[in-house]
């Protein structure tokens, strides 16, 4: 059985070539790979207002991240003990919520380091 003909419309039928400098490319290309996208697919997202991917975060980042999390599950399970009022020295609970605001400093970081790449 054959695949069903496209709609005119719907074929990649016309050719668009664009001249830009080494720059403009390259920071054509980052943008695309940042995303994860091919340039054309880029190109066309960005042209017809189409929503672009959400951000992929660099292994590194991505790595990072992770283990922030895991940090945070363990933090957050301490605290659920502390706040049931299981073997808590008084410092604590203190030490806990200083420990939770920095971790969380360091994802709202690394999320505004990616979106500043653009």
């Amino acid at each position: 059985m054959a695949r069903p003909k496209k709609k005119i419309r719907e074929l990649k039928a016309i050719r668009v070539n664009v001249r830009m400098t080494v720059n403009e490319y390259l920071i054509l290309s980052q943008n695309a790979s940042v995303l994860g996208i091919t340039i054309p697919d880029y190109i066309r997202k960005r042209v017809t207002g189409k929503a672009l991917p959400r951000k992929r975060i660099l292994l590194e980042d991505r790595q990072l991240f992770i283990e922030l999390s895991r940090i945070g599950n363990n933090i957050n399970q301490l605290t659920k003990k502390v706040h049931l009022g299981m073997k808590h020295p008084p410092m604590l609970i203190n030490q806990l919520a200083e420990l939770k605001n920095v971790l969380d400093m360091l994802k709202s970081n690394i999320v505004k380091s990616d979106c500043q790449a653009d």
